[in-house]
């Protein structure tokens, strides 16, 4: 092949959040690597999700919880969870598989993988920052789930004691409380639920626009490139992408559209795509302390180093349907009442693709049709969250080393 003689250890196909940290662990392993985007650096939901290293977040959406409330959201075309009807027929498979790992024994599961992922990604997240100097980007203030009684408090508390068996750090309060943490709720939101162990970062683009620069910096290579197809050669993998390209190995990490890249080799992998919506306004639009979470409605108001960002829902719509930007005024209008201070002018929407697994549980591990392939995709929503602990995972598949955690709840072929 043409430029075989110059062919990288590794190509990662993604130049998200996920892609690129998983390119600076290899990186850091001595191995030579280039990312491909069809994009580039951030161009996806890595650069308009809210900003949460959300570690406390262990229980999957997929839950009897989420199946009580989906009759009554479904029915909101704008609430917090939809599925236009144009998609409603293709989506049935993955919904159905969605039902399944409701049952509770199959969230037992998931919650414990996903802790597993959630404790590895804590661990690794402040030495992989201090490595890639983007240490001062982190913030740690904290989390305000507010709920609008104390029959809404009470159902949620089953959730709050399986973190509590986890070591997750927590407190129950009423408005008063509430008001000392973050002034200016709407006093409809009675009781809340503040976490003080949730973590973000300044502004997700910047961050991974500086995790390219560092790469870059460290002599890797990222070219803007669709790749069509991946073909398992002999000692290596052939990256179908305008010009061809070989490398030993391939970390397939593009989002939503992974699945797509995984069929040309003949894995079907059940992969779908929440469509996420955000408003982020001016930076002065409100005094905002801590991130407020008003999960009744499936959104969070965070403040990032650039602005308020207003987002959330979820959106199960495909990779092809034109935006519904009535989704993010809905959300607005909600966030205004809600925080009445709120000053909602000079806004930019947004929307971008979320990839999910119907078990809420990303695909981590080789492909069936060669080892020499790595996929690292279908975070959903905990994309940014789980980067640098999927990051760990990917370099310790790729040389060799025993993974940190139990990797088959995470197994590509688990479907």
């Amino acid at each position: 092949m043409p430029g075989a003689e110059r062919q990288p250890d590794v190509i990662v196909v993604g130049a998200g959040v996920v892609g690129l940290s998983a390119a600076l662990a290899l990186q850091a392993r001595g191995l030579s690597v280039t990312v491909l985007d069809r994009e580039g650096p951030a161009a996806g939901a890595s650069a308009g999700n809210a900003g949460a290293f959300a570690f406390t977040d262990i229980l999957p959406l997929a839950s009897p919880g989420i199946l009580r409330k989906a009759p009554k959201w479904l029915l909101d075309p704008l609430g917090p969870l939809s599925v236009p009807p144009a998609y409603a027929l293709r989506i049935a498979p993955w919904m159905f598989r969605f039902w399944r790992a409701c049952s509770p024994g199959r969230v037992a599961q998931s919650t414990a993988a996903q802790t597993a992922l959630m404790d590895l990604s804590k661990a690794e997240l402040e030495p992989f920052l201090a490595a890639t100097g983007t240490i001062g980007m982190l913030r740690k203030d904290g989390n305000l789930q507010v709920y609008e009684s104390e029959a809404e408090l009470n159902a949620s508390l089953p959730g709050w004691r399986a973190r509590a068996e986890h070591g997750i750090e927590f407190r129950h309060m009423k408005a008063d409380e509430m008001a000392d943490i973050q002034p200016g709720i709407a006093p409809r939101f009675t009781h809340g639920t503040f976490t003080p162990g949730w973590y973000s970062i300044a502004d997700p683009k910047l961050y991974t626009l500086a995790l390219a620069e560092r790469f870059i910096a460290n002599g890797g290579s990222i070219e803007r490139a669709e790749v069509s197809a991946l073909r398992p050669v002999d000692n290596g993998v052939d990256v179908i992408a305008g010009t061809p390209r070989r490398a030993g190995h391939v970390v397939l990490a593009a989002g939503a559209f992974s699945h797509r890249i995984a069929r040309s080799f003949g894995e079907r992998i059940p992969l779908e795509t929440e469509r996420g919506y955000n408003t982020t306004l001016p930076a002065d639009a409100l005094d905002l302390s801590t991130q407020v979470t008003f999960g009744g409605h499936g959104f969070v108001v965070t403040r990032l180093s650039t602005g308020i960002r207003v987002g959330g829902a979820v959106e199960l719509g495909g990779l092809s349907l034109p935006p519904n930007f009535k989704r993010s005024e809905a959300m607005l209008k909600k966030a205004k009442t809600f925080l009445p201070g709120l000053k909602t002018g000079g806004g930019t929407q947004w929307m971008g693709f979320r990839p999910s697994m119907p078990d809420s549980l990303p695909a981590i591990g080789r492909a069936r049709a060669t080892p020499r392939v790595t996929y690292a995709f279908g975070h959903g929503h905990l994309g940014l969250t789980q980067s640098a602990g999927t990051a760990r995972l990917v370099a310790d598949l790729i040389t060799g080393q025993p993974p940190a955690i139990n990797m088959t709840p995470f197994s590509p072929q688990r479907f």
